[in-house]
């Protein structure tokens, strides 16, 4: 740990408050995360912007809400109100398994030690907060309350639960990534504005009394979605409802979202435009000092900071619009990226750590290869209702250009203190695939030899999910045979430098429109590429996204029809034990379930002496693959 003062970070404690000269305190934060002062983690970002705007802020992280309660008040009573995340991931998704199997660790706590945040975190917070200070106004923030603000189906409870302001009794929920309302809520508060009063700031959500009229907003056209109530009774209605839902988290200008639950009126206030450069970059370089609180020495590592603490984040957002992936209804499907100035700013502050050994771990995004990809036109993308820029065909009006992205990594490069700066986020190959990318320039050839001959440590992630075009057309993912175009690419690049690196390619079973037959079909066809997998997702069905909606409901949200799902323990199990074809016990097993359903050739194929290497296997999947937000 660097030998710094401890005011350099927030506070964790009343002490460390009045070393800032901070008697009261404006807003107090609690997370259900290790507190990092990294611009990765969201309580980092949220409390930054406070101090920025002149307020005193305190975290308070991973409280103990099962004894007296000491943790929640032992920063007082804050002037304006609390603030609260689970952290940067669903604290469900966090604690268990796709199996519901509670996990043994947990990457945002000091030694990855499980059992520090409850079940269900923003909602219990939320409710002993509101029991010790009930006139202290509770705003809910991050991926959980974000992807839980209208009625949604829980997995782990199986159930549909409403929107989490119901349960979580809080009085406000900002959604997407927070900075925008954050900022228009502290700058209305300053002015004096009555908490209550803040009824129309954009990416935010309230409840009211059913009989109240609709804040008024001139530029804001309503749509009422079918309530709480309906979707209890009728799966199909509650698909329907999903529709509405993603369309308006993801268009330029969006419309105001109504649902009633029980007597009361949840209101969704469309979202801000995408955050400009400065803006984002505004975020990016608020003095934070990159480091965990000093708190967790003696505790151990924190592991997610541990993977990120060497990685440069260049852009937010996805226009991909996956099925199963959560990254645009949290922080949209438009870009928003830095400039370079501040990339290479953070580059320089990463060299200048006392443990940096001349690599950079990371320069990505939640998807690695869309830095600075916007619409050509900009009054099309203001029109554009579609879910995805990219599928089923890449849009006419999408600029793919990696031109950028080339130059960037180039002048990375080119610092003097770094030996290699790598690439490990995931990309989207489809774009780098002149097979489906028709509007594909000569800059993803450059960038594809810049990145395989400077870039890759020698790993590179793609995630191709499926090989049966009907499963992956429900993914809205492209044809499996893009794939097999990327990788004869990428060979070719690795032959011309005579390297010896690897695809990572990444699957998921038990996808809704998956079959026993689609799970036999994909072995067999990654087996006869030379991939032996020795570890497969199981899809997990997280709120907020279309698979999740078909897994509950049965049908697509977009055509109402009928979409079959594994979702017994037995359906889903027997879906993966298709990928393990080279064990033993499940030969026979194999041989017996693809003859019942006429497959005996697909059998004979995945079960004959093939080009099965053991040296070319895709590397495990780490068990906490949920693409998020980070706050």
């Amino acid at each position: 740990m660097e030998n710094r003062p401890i005011t350099d970070w927030l506070p964790l404690s009343r002490k460390e408050a009045l070393q800032r000269g901070w008697q009261d305190l404006d807003v107090v934060l609690i997370s259900g995360d290790a507190y990092v002062d990294h611009p990765a983690f969201g309580t980092a970002v949220v409390g930054r912007i406070i101090e920025s705007e002149g307020f005193s802020v305190a975290i308070v992280s991973q409280p103990n809400w099962q004894d007296d309660r000491r943790d929640f008040k032992k920063m007082g009573k804050p002037r304006l109100f609390f603030g609260i995340t689970s952290g940067c991931m669903d604290s469900m998704v966090n604690h268990y398994t796709a199996n519901k199997r509670l996990r043994s660790t947990d990457a945002y706590t000091a030694g990855g030690i499980s059992g520090f945040r409850p079940d269900y975190a923003t909602i219990t917070y939320s409710k002993i907060l509101k029991q010790l200070f009930p006139d202290v106004p509770v705003v809910i923030g991050g991926i959980e309350a974000s992807l839980r603000r209208v009625t949604h189906y829980d997995y782990w409870s199986d159930r549909l639960m409403p929107g989490i302001l119901v349960q979580s009794q809080a009085d406000l929920l900002v959604y997407g990534m927070g900075e925008q309302p954050l900022r228009e809520i502290l700058k209305l508060l300053k002015k004096g504005v009555p908490f209550r009063q803040l009824k129309t700031i954009p990416q935010t959500a309230f409840l009211q009394d059913r009989t109240d009229a609709l804040p008024k907003n001139k530029n804001w056209e309503t749509i009422v979605i079918a309530s709480h109530e309906h979707c209890l009774r009728d799966k199909k209605v509650f698909a329907a409802n999903f529709k509405h839902i993603e369309q308006e988290s993801n268009k330029v200008s969006a419309d105001r979202i109504v649902q009633d639950v029980d007597n009361r009126r949840l209101v969704v206030n469309p979202p801000y435009p995408t955050m400009t450069e400065p803006e984002i970059d505004r975020s990016f370089d608020l003095p934070f000092t990159r480091l965990p609180h000093p708190r967790y020495k003696k505790r151990g590592a924190i592991p997610a900071y541990e993977m990120i603490k060497f990685s440069v984040n260049m852009h937010r957002g996805c226009f991909g619009g996956c099925s199963f992936c959560t990254i645009s209804a949290h922080q949209g499907k438009f870009i928003a990226s830095r400039s370079e100035a501040s990339i290479m700013k953070e580059v320089e502050q990463i060299t200048a750590m006392d443990d940096f050994k001349g690599y950079i771990s990371d320069l990505g995004g939640p998807s690695g290869n869309m830095y600075r990809m916007k619409g050509k036109i900009q009054s099309i993308c203001d029109r554009c209702v579609s879910p995805s820029c990219i599928h089923p065909v890449i849009c006419d009006n999408l600029d793919t250009s990696h031109q950028a992205m080339t130059d960037l990594y180039k002048k990375v490069d080119a610092h003097p203190k770094v030996k290699k700066a790598f690439v490990s986020s995931g990309l989207r190959y489809d774009l780098l695939t002149k097979s489906y990318n028709k509007h594909a320039d000569d800059s993803i050839d450059a960038y594809l030899e810049q990145l395989t001959s400077r870039h890759v440590s020698g790993r590179l992630k793609v995630a191709p999910e499926h090989t049966s075009d009907e499963t992956l057309k429900i993914m809205r993912k492209p044809s499996f045979k893009h794939f097999h175009a990327f990788k004869k690419q990428f060979d070719a690049f690795n032959k011309k430098y005579r390297l010896n690196q690897q695809l990572i390619p990444y699957f998921i079973s038990s996808h809704p429109g998956c079959r026993e037959e689609n799970m036999a079909d994909l072995a067999a066809e990654t087996k006869d590429m030379g991939f032996r997998l020795e570890q497969v997702q199981d899809f997990t069905p997280t709120p907020m996204t279309v698979a999740t909606v078909i897994y509950y409901s049965g049908y697509h949200p977009y055509t109402l029809q009928k979409i079959y799902t594994a979702k017994s323990k037995r359906e889903r199990r027997d879906q993966h034990r298709f990928f393990f074809w080279y064990k033993k016990e499940n030969r026979r097993w194999i041989r017996d379930r693809l003859g019942k359903v006429g497959k005996a050739g697909l059998a004979a194929k995945l079960l004959s002496p093939g080009n099965d290497k053991p040296g070319f296997r895709n590397r495990p999947i780490a068990p906490k693959r949920q693409k998020t937000g980070k706050h």
